[in-house]
């Protein structure tokens, strides 16, 4: 399985590729873009209930942020109750909280009915707070819990070895395999005649009021509906400056004491750490992520990894490092995700973002609201949710914040180039954001002294990309495409690479 990135995830072994079928004469019910959680899951529900559908996909199923999750289970999320209170109203606080619990019964539900083998466990979670500081967030978040009757309980003892203030205990949450998951029910879409087609990016649309027409780079599909699956549609749509995309990072490690801790783990700091466990080729992990940053604002992006390393070996035994990686997801403004009809479409064209560090229970979700939209018209979350909502108070300065740092990324990089004398700065195994002749590339040197010279301007918004050390890529600091050495497209919403310069 490939990813997104040059370090491989736990995950990745267990994917394989799916044929491309032919698919340009026939016209789908429904076009899915994107072959992670959110697409999987929405082209088996349509397909199940009776559509004809094509799931489509720039690389191969779980290429994204799928193949790179922890698959935490939580129906409790980054945006607190609390919060939720606070910016949305206590009515709609309510009904996030069911999103969360109807999540987890759809995954439970189709682990069942298609006897998934992905390691589905229910566990309790252990949410805890390190100093003063954080009691008092964890105590604001049980109350807005409790206001919302969502259950967390205080506890004395919590089974990580961390010295802690005050701990909750929040049950029936869980974890799962991601890959295995998507991956059965790929086949099971398959066999009720889905069609998957890998390799194929989707460039462009055009929406008519009958159909909607995808121009990818297999050819054109005619579909009436489209869910873009995405992230980030292609294109410029005012939803790309309602998000913020931010790299998160995981490490598995053994441990030599054996003492692998039984619940979810969380602590809150800023950014928060996150525990769990998974056994791989019969051998117990512990898999823990943070370092969060913005995309393409981390000058050294693997000192992410020797931060995290060393504050997991400061408390667990840790015997070996078996995996190290990173993936993306995408920051709302407001705190709650964009799922619903695309700003701007007609009503044909559908799109799920913003789902912060809760992918899969939100990509889950996500699923069951366009399906539900597309079939039967609406949804108990549709305004819940909806791209097009309008809340001019609630994360305002956030949103000003992120697009200021859009604008600042402009200004920093021209000015960095500007100091850049020369290609001939650039050590072996180096990249830089160079100004050569009057011209700004994006420069790569391997051991060998082979230079990968790029135009470093990404096509998308006319953003200058950084250098990602840890992934071996270039990142878009605007709105998270990545790019490799070469030029080639990993991540949208661009649609094309960077312009690759020959050099003599």
């Amino acid at each position: 399985m490939n990813r997104d990135g040059a370090r491989k995830s736990v995950w990745q072994q267990e994917i394989k590729s799916f044929a491309a079928d032919s698919y340009t004469s026939r016209v789908f019910d429904v076009a899915i873009v994107g072959g992670g959680i959110t697409g999987v899951t929405t082209a088996y529900n349509l397909q199940k209930a009776g559509k004809n559908c094509v799931l489509l996909d720039a690389a191969n199923i779980g290429f994204g942020t799928s193949g790179g999750t922890t698959a935490h289970l939580n129906d409790f999320f980054d945006t607190t109750f609390g919060e939720a209170i606070s910016d949305h109203g206590e009515e709609n606080a309510r009904l996030f909280k069911e999103c969360g619990r109807d999540a987890m019964r759809i995954i439970e539900t189709n682990v069942r009915e298609n006897a998934i083998d992905c390691d589905f466990e229910k566990k309790s979670a252990h949410l805890f707070a390190l100093d003063d500081k954080q009691v008092r967030q964890l105590e604001d978040m049980v109350k807005g819990a409790r206001n919302v009757g969502h259950e967390m309980n205080y506890i004395d003892e919590i089974s990580f070895p961390i010295p802690f203030k005050k701990a909750v205990e929040i049950p029936n949450q869980g974890q799962f395999h991601p890959v295995k998951y998507i991956r059965a029910l790929c086949e099971s879409f398959l066999q009720s005649g889905g069609v998957i087609v890998e390799g194929c990016v989707c460039q462009d649309h055009e929406e008519t009021d009958e159909q909607v027409a995808l121009s990818t780079s297999g050819g054109m599909v005619i579909a009436n509906h489209v869910v873009y699956a995405t992230h980030t549609p292609p294109g410029i749509n005012k939803l790309h400056f309602m998000i913020a995309p931010y790299r998160s990072y995981v490490m598995a490690f053994t441990l030599k004491d054996r003492l692998y801790p039984k619940e979810l783990g969380y602590d809150l700091e800023d950014p928060y750490h996150y525990y769990r466990t998974h056994e791989i080729d019969g051998e117990k992990l512990l898999i823990a992520g943070g370092e969060d940053h913005k995309t393409g604002q981390a000058e050294d992006t693997g000192e992410r990894f020797s931060k995290l390393e060393n504050y997991v070996r400061a408390y667990f035994d840790v015997d070996q490092v078996k995996y190290s990686w990173s993936s993306q997801y995408y920051e709302p403004v407001d705190g709650f995700p964009y799922i619903g009809v695309l700003p701007g479409s007609a009503g044909r064209i559908f799109t799920a973002t913003g789902f912060r560090g809760n992918g899969m229970m939100l990509g889950t979700l996500s699923a069951t609201i366009i399906a539900d939209l597309i079939l039967t018209g609406s949804s108990k979350y549709e305004n819940l949710f909806s791209p097009s909502r309008i809340k001019p108070i609630a994360g305002f300065a956030d949103f000003v914040k992120e697009q200021t740092a859009v604008a600042v990324d402009f200004i920093k990089d021209k000015l960095f180039a500007e100091r850049v004398a020369s290609m001939a700065e650039i050590g072996a195994g180096e990249a830089k954001v160079v100004k050569h002749e009057g011209e700004i590339f994006a420069v790569y040197k391997e051991v060998s002294g082979r230079l990968h010279v790029l135009k470093s301007t990404c096509p998308h918004a006319k953003c200058e990309v950084r250098w990602n050390g840890a992934e071996i890529s270039w990142d878009c600091p605007c709105h998270g495409s990545r790019f490799n050495v070469n030029g080639r497209m990993l991540t949208g919403p661009s649609v094309s690479g960077l312009t690759r310069v020959e050099k003599d």
